[in-house]
């Protein structure tokens, strides 16, 4: 044997077990068996809602003579027969149980009068909404098929890692059971979509009607629920952890809402500069900037200045975590905390409380307002501070009109704030439901509304 032939059996083994060891996920998927075997899971999904058309309305800057010329044609325009009509729109969803349950984004059902579930054999059912959590973005549907539906598997999104491959199916621009694939392109993204933001980012081609759909691994589990794109971007996908959907799953089927812990701590990123100016070696965790009164943390004795490192035995690394993982915690769980103040670590209990935002998920757990009334309200935030330019308002805000109901007759608007009813100062939403009680039909309740810098007073007739 001469020395060149030892050196290429070397070699040749050497290649050899280096080709065994290359991780499965290096080798390319069967993605037409994988399609084949998920598509009867997906479905594609149509709304329908009445809006009210309105009035017209001049914004920007305005001079006195110009009030006057839009108070008279909102005037004129307000007696005028405004026909509703229908908005129609698309998106995906997936059944994850044989009974009919599927899982697809708020946005894609929350206001609709109608839902239309297509299946991917063709045949349509009437969709009902069972449970809505607009911070998550989900939503569940219920059909009434009457035998047992094709179901997805729901994987563990904890275990993803960048390039990854995925497959997305839905129904982009309503061309349905299209199958798309691409990798993870990144993990725990923060797109300001609120304060549980956690994206999985995939270049997997997902366009509008893809909303709800689902994402799946190579196993042909779902990891990750189609949600957001970036606009004029190509290949910048966001599809929600499924482990933040499995969650709250059971609430969402159960309640038809998501109730979540709450500490009562408005918080801000960790810097290098801050983190020097506090004595900490590294930039982590969550830094307490207002602790509110009688909050769950004003009882531990957290105080402003406090950094926030870990929270139920889970390590706060970015500011971002602890919102998520407070939210996860069962109500009135007693939990430690650990915290660091004045250069040394503490130890603190805390009981987690109730987070409580004023609004409901769903209107059929709030009679009052739909029913009788015709409108929702609720309490004034950031978000739709932002939404309906309200600057420095008081009350409540009006955020959803039934066309048909009384509160559309007595033209008010959403985005109006309602800051009296009855003579009573309303400031939260529960103000504003012991106002208005449950006052019998016919019965008539004056409100002192605000719209824009308007002030008026209106009179809703129950219906």
């Amino acid at each position: 044997m001469t020395p060149l032939f030892h050196l290429l059996k070397h070699l040749l083994a050497v290649l050899l077990i280096t080709l065994w060891a290359l991780p499965a996920m290096a080798e390319v998927p069967d993605f037409v068996e994988l399609a084949d075997q998920l598509k009867p899971a997906v479905v594609n999904i149509r709304t329908a809602k009445t809006v009210q058309r309105q009035s017209p309305s001049f914004p920007g800057p305005r001079s006195p003579g110009q009030d006057m010329f839009e108070e008279f044609f909102e005037r004129f325009f307000r007696d005028m027969p405004q026909e509703p009509r229908k908005q129609r729109s698309l998106g995906s969803g997936f059944i994850i149980s044989k009974d009919g349950y599927i899982l697809t984004n708020d946005h894609v059902v929350n206001g609709a009068d109608e839902i239309m579930v297509k299946l991917s054999d063709g045949r349509e059912f009437s969709g009902e909404v069972r449970g809505l959590d607009p911070k998550l973005d989900l939503a569940l549907v219920k059909i009434e098929a009457g035998e047992s539906l094709p179901a997805v598997t729901l994987g563990d999104s904890d275990k993803l890692q960048v390039g990854e491959w995925l497959m997305a199916i839905g129904n982009p621009f309503g061309l349905e059971q299209t199958v798309t694939v691409g990798i993870v392109s990144a993990t725990g993204r923060v797109i300001g979509a609120g304060p549980y933001d956690d994206f999985i980012q995939t270049d997997a081609s997902i366009n509008p009607g893809n909303s709800g759909g689902p994402l799946f691994n190579t196993r042909g589990e779902v990891v990750g629920i189609n949600t957001a794109i970036v606009a004029g971007g190509q290949g910048i996908g966001f599809a929600i952890p499924v482990n933040m959907a499995k969650q709250i799953i059971p609430q969402l089927r159960d309640e038809g809402h998501v109730t979540r812990g709450w500490l009562g701590v408005t918080i801000q990123p960790m810097s290098e500069e801050l983190a020097e100016t506090f004595g900490l070696d590294q930039p982590k965790g969550a830094l307490v900037n207002e602790v509110l009164e009688d909050s769950p943390a004003a009882k531990a004795g957290v105080k402003r200045g406090d950094i926030i490192l870990e929270f139920d035995g889970k390590e706060i690394d970015e500011m971002n975590d602890l919102p998520r993982i407070v939210a996860s915690t069962p109500i009135d769980k007693n939990v430690k905390m650990v915290i660091f103040r004045e250069g040394k670590q503490r130890e603190v209990k805390v009981t987690v409380g109730k987070l409580d935002d004023g609004s409901k998920t769903l209107s059929r757990e709030d009679p009052v307002e739909k029913d009788l009334l015709g409108l929702n309200v609720a309490n004034i935030s950031a978000e739709l501070a932002e939404r309906y330019d309200l600057k420095d308002g008081q009350g409540v805000v009006i955020t959803r009109i039934d066309p048909q109901g009384a509160a559309a007759e007595a033209n008010l608007r959403m985005g109006d704030l309602v800051l009296e009813v009855e003579g009573q100062e309303v400031k939260t939403v529960q103000e504003f439901q012991k106002a208005v009680g449950k006052p019998e039909s016919g019965k008539v309740l004056r409100f002192l509304v605000q719209r824009r810098q308007t002030l008026f007073y209106t009179t809703i007739t129950v219906k």
